[in-house]
C-alpha cells in the first residue's frame, strides 16, 4: 500500500531519504536531499515504499521469516562470523569501485596519466583478487556452520579463528600494495589538479550510481577493513572462553592484525585528513590550498552569526589555523560560499549569553575582527567552544600569525557581513523542480546534511564512522500495514543505504541520519516483534527488525554512533593519535 504524502515519511519538511532512480544516490546525478522520485502522476513518492523496493519478493512472511531463523545457530560466535561475512561482502562491492569500474572509465580517458591508471591498478587488482577468495572461504564457513553445505565429510565447523588468521597471515603478504594506497589518492588528486579533463571524468564518474559515495573514500578502504577485521577479532577473543577451541586462532588472528593496523594507522590517519580536505574543497567556493600539509580539519557545522540583520545561519569550518564561514549558494555548483576567515593564532573567546542576551552564544576575538555566534543548543555549544580553544591552543604552538585561506579576489574585496545567498528551506529544496536542479551533484553531502539538520560533526565523529561501519539484511516495516520488506542495508559514512539484495551493484535509496535518534518502540506503538529498533527525525518515524539479539544490539550501536551527539568518542583503537 503507497503511503501519501503528508504521511510520517514524506519528504515535507526536511531531508530523508534520498531514492536512486534514473539518477544517483547522495546528491550524485538527480537525486538529492528530501527530493524523491516521482510517480508518472508527478506525485512525490514515500522513499522506503517507491515501486524501486516494494517488489513483492523483497516482502517476507513473519511466520515464514521466524521459521527459517529458527533452522540457523544461536551461539553469538555465529553472529560475529555472519558480521564478518555481510561486511565482507559489501567491502568487496567497494573495492570493485576501483578495480573495475573506476578503472573502465581511467582506461578510456587519455586525460589520466598512464602512471596513474597502472598505479591504482597495480595497488588494488591484487587486493581485489585476494579478498575474491577471502569471501568464497567465509561464505562456505558459514553454509557449514549453517548446515546448509552438501559436505558430509566430519569436521568442527562452527568456528572462524581458523579461516581468519589464514587470510590475515595472506593479507600481511598485501602491505607493500597497501602502503601504495595513499600514494595513489595524492597521484589521483595531483592528476585532476594537472588536467580539467581529468577533473571532469571523476567528477562525471561520481554522479555514477555505482559511486555511492566520494571517491576518495573508497580509495581508503582496504585500510579502514584492517580496523574491522581487528573489532570482529576482538569481539570473538572477548566472546570465547580460552579454552574454547577456536580462542587460540583467534588471539594470533588478532595479533597479526593489530600489528598491521600499527605499521599502517599514521599514514592511515594523514590521508584521512587530506581526503577530508579534498572532499571539503568541493563543497567551498572563494578558497586557495586548501589541502596543504600540516593543515588539520577539526569540525564543521551550523552556527547563527549576529548582525546586523540579526542571527543569520552560516557553515563555520574549523581547521587547525583558521575558522572559516560560509553561506550557502544558490548556484548550480551547490557549493557554500565563503564569507570570512579568523585565523585562530591570537584568538580567544568568550561565551556571551548575558551580554547578547542570545541563548548558546559565544564570541570569538580575532586580531582583525570579532565575531558573536549562536548554537543550535547547549551541547552543540559546548563541543564548539572545546574545539575552537583547543584549536587556539595548537595554532599557538605550531603557526604563524600569517595564514590565509581566501582566495586573492576575496582577500582584496571583502564580501559584506551580511551579504550573501538568502536562506533556502528544507521545505523549498524539498518542494520544487529548480531547487532539484539547483541541488546538483553536492546535494547531499554530510556539510549539506549538516546545513539541513542544524548541526555538527568533527573529524573524531568521521573517524567513529569508520570503524562503525555494518551491512546486512534487516526487516522494515510498512506504516499502513503489518508487513515487513526485506531490504539489504550498508550502513556507511554516517547513512543508511538500501538495496534489494547484496548483489546489487548500487543502493536504490539513502537515508541521512545525523539528526535522528535511534530508540525501541513503545508498547503505545504496538510493533509485537522482537529486535525492533526505531528511527525519529522530526515527523519522520521508521522501523526496521534484525535477526538475532547480537545484531539488533549491532545495529543499535553503530546508528547511534552517528545519530547521538553525546555518545561520540574517540575510537577505541585510535586514541593514541587524539
Amino acid at each position: 500500500m503507497q503511503e501519501s504524502p503528508g504521511s510520517e515519511d514524506s519528504p515535507e519538511g526536511s531531508p530523508h531519504v534520498v531514492v536512486n532512480g534514473s539518477g544517483s544516490v547522495n546528491g550524485r546525478g538527480t537525486g538529492s536531499i528530501g527530493v524523491l522520485g516521482q510517480s508518472p502522476e508527478g506525485r512525490l513518492l514515500s522513499p522506503l515504499t517507491s515501486p524501486l523496493l516494494t517488489d513483492a519478493g523483497c516482502v517476507r512472511h513473519d511466520d515464514e521469516d521466524e521459521a527459517r531463523r529458527k533452522k540457523f545457530p544461536t551461539d553469538k560466535a555465529y553472529f560475529i562470523a555472519k558480521e564478518l561475512l555481510t561486511t565482507e561482502r559489501t567491502y568487496l562491492k567497494d573495492l570493485q569501485v576501483i578495480t573495475e569500474s573506476f578503472q573502465n572509465v581511467a582506461g578510456k580517458d587519455e586525460a589520466f596519466p598512464d602512471s596513474v591508471k597502472n598505479l591504482i591498478s597495480a595497488s588494488y587488482d591484487p587486493v581485489y583478487k585476494f579478498h575474491q577468495g577471502f569471501l568464497k572461504e567465509v561464505e562456505q564457513r558459514l553454509a557449514q556452520w549453517e548446515g546448509r553445505s552438501n559436505a558430509h565429510i566430519k569436521g568442527d565447523y562452527q568456528r572462524i579463528g581458523d579461516v581468519l588468521l589464514k587470510n590475515i597471515q595472506g593479507l600481511r603478504q598485501l602491505t607493500v600494495h597497501l602502503q601504495k594506497h595513499s600514494e595513489c589518492l595524492v597521484e589521483l588528486e595531483r592528476a585532476c589538479r594537472s588536467s580539467r579533463k581529468a577533473e571532469a571524468a571523476c567528477r562525471d564518474f561520481e554522479q555514477q550510481r555505482v559511486c555511492y559515495l566520494p571517491l576518495n573514500i573508497f580509495l581508503l578502504r582496504p585500510l579502514h577493513r584492517l580496523l574491522h577485521y581487528k573489532l570482529i577479532l576482538e569481539r570473538l577473543c572477548k566472546h570465547y572462553p580460552p579454552t574454547h577451541d577456536d580462542f587460540r586462532d583467534c588471539r594470533a588472528a588478532l595479533a597479526d592484525i593489530s600489528e598491521m593496523v600499527l605499521q599502517l594507522q599514521g599514514a592511515m590517519m594523514k590521508m584521512e585528513n587530506f581526503q577530508k580536505l579534498l572532499e571539503l574543497k568541493k563543497d567551498l567556493t572563494g578558497i586557495d590550498n586548501l589541502a596543504i600539509p600540516g593543515r588539520e580539519f577539526i569540525r564543521l557545522g551550523c552556527l547563527s552569526k549576529l548582525s546586523g540583520k540579526g542571527l543569520q545561519q552560516r557553515m563555520f569550518f574549523l581547521f587547525s589555523d583558521s575558522l572559516v564561514y560560509t553561506s550557502r549558494g544558490m548556484t548550480t555548483s551547490n557549493q557554500f560560499k565563503v564569507h570570512g576567515q579568523l585565523p585562530l593564532y591570537g584568538m580567544t573567546i568568550r561565551e556571551s549569553e548575558e551580554e547578547w542576551g542570545v541563548p548558546h552564544s559565544f564570541t570569538l576575538f580575532g586580531q582583525r575582527q570579532s565575531v558573536v555566534v549562536a548554537a543550535s543548543c547547549e551541547s552543540e555549544m559546548e563541543r564548539w567552544v572545546e574545539d575552537i580553544r583547543m584549536a587556539i591552543d595548537l595554532a599557538e604552538q605550531t603557526s604563524s600569525p600569517n595564514t590565509d585561506l581566501l582566495s586573492t579576489s576575496l582577500s582584496d574585496n571583502k564580501l559584506s557581513e551580511d551579504g550573501g545567498a538568502e536562506l533556502e528551506s528544507e521545505e523549498e529544496l524539498c518542494g520544487s523542480h529548480s531547487s532539484l536542479e539547483r541541488q546538483g551533484q553536492r546535494g547531499n553531502t554530510t556539510v549539506h546534511v549538516c546545513w539541513h539538520r542544524n548541526t555538527s560533526v568533527s573529524m573524531v565523529d568521521f573517524s567513529v564512522a569508520v570503524e562503525n561501519q555494518l551491512s546486512g539484511n534487516l526487516l522494515r516495516k510498512f506504516k499502513n500495514s503489518n508487513g515487513w520488506q526485506k531490504l539489504w542495508v550498508v550502513f556507511t559514512n554516517f547513512s543508511l543505504f538500501f538495496y534489494k539484495s547484496h548483489q546489487d551493484d548500487y543502493p536504490l535509496a539513502s537515508l541521512p541520519l545525523l539528526g535522528y535518534s535511534v530508540t525501541v518502540p513503545s508498547e503505545s506503538e504496538s510493533i509485537h516483534k522482537d529486535y525492533v529498533f526505531k528511527l525519529h527525525f522530526k515527523s519522520h518515524v521508521y522501523y526496521f527488525r534484525s535477526e538475532s539479539e547480537y545484531t539488533f544490539e549491532r545495529w543499535m550501536e553503530v546508528i547511534r554512533s552517528a545519530t547521538c551527539s553525546a555518545s561520540r568518542s574517540v575510537p577505541s583503537t585510535r586514541k593514541d593519535l587524539y
